[in-house]
């Protein structure tokens, strides 16, 4: 998390934690992890986008990136409700299996 991404000030004592050992976190106001959440975990790693390239005029790219720093899924967002107002929708794509898996840690 960056700076502007809040409106108050950060408090965190960042020096304080990175000298922090696994032991010392306080876990207490978490619930374990038992068998039951395990059987029901599901992982979801949503579809990647691609970095692909759309020529536009320079004007046009100035201005998206007037807008802000999130101008890219502003374009994004912009293109699909296009699609939608052409009466289309968009193709549905294979989602990409997990990368990631959810395992039991055993007590060490």
């Amino acid at each position: 998390m960056n700076d502007k991404n809040t409106s108050t000030p950060l408090e965190t004592d960042w020096d304080r934690l990175d000298k922090m050992t696994d032991g010392e976190i306080d876990y207490s106001d978490i619930p374990p992890l038992d068998d039951n959440f395990f059987a029901k975990a599901k992982v979801y790693v949503p579809p990647s986008k691609r970095g692909n390239f759309v020529q536009v005029d320079e004007g046009v790219l100035a201005w998206f990136k007037a807008q802000g720093e999130e101008y890219q899924t502003m374009i994004n967002e912009i293109l699909k409700k296009y699609i939608e107002k052409q009466g289309a929708q968009l193709p549905k794509l294979a989602e990409e299996p997990a990368k990631y898996h959810v395992e039991k840690k055993l007590d060490e």
